[in-house]
């Protein structure tokens, strides 16, 4: 699964940034930034889903910038419960494939096909730069 290997062994860890331990902001920040050549957005090592208000009105900062899409490489999957942002995670391209990484608390990284992912989740939403 080249590049995604080094990331199914870290653990979570909220506000973190990496190498070894990330938060779901974090890794998606990063894959999106060092696998898919796309801009890196802010640190943002505050914001946590423990605060769905801030994490969502940080969302909607984030976003802003970005187009809505559906599943493309490199996209943000942004997972919502009604109108609040409870989590994120990153699309990338394996073997021409497109999967979801992400991590979360409780459990490693992980990386699974989109429907498995959209599946786990109410409501998905997409975003990726212009």
């Amino acid at each position: 699964m080249s590049f995604v290997n080094k990331y199914l062994s870290c653990t979570y860890e909220d506000g973190a940034r990496g190498p070894h331990k990330w938060d779901c902001f974090g890794l998606a920040r990063h894959v999106r930034h060092e696998h898919c050549g796309k801009l890196l957005l802010p640190s943002l090592g505050d914001v946590s889903n423990k605060n769905p208000k801030l994490f969502t009105k940080t969302y909607r900062e984030q976003s802003s910038g970005m187009r809505e899409c559906g599943p493309e490489d490199g996209a943000i999957c942004a997972v919502f419960r009604g109108s609040l942002c409870m989590h994120v995670a990153v699309v990338v391209s394996i073997e021409n494939r497109l999967m979801i990484l992400e991590i979360s608390s409780g459990r490693n990284a992980t990386i699974m096909s989109v429907d498995d992912f959209e599946s786990q989740y109410a409501k998905v939403k997409y975003y990726n730069d212009h």
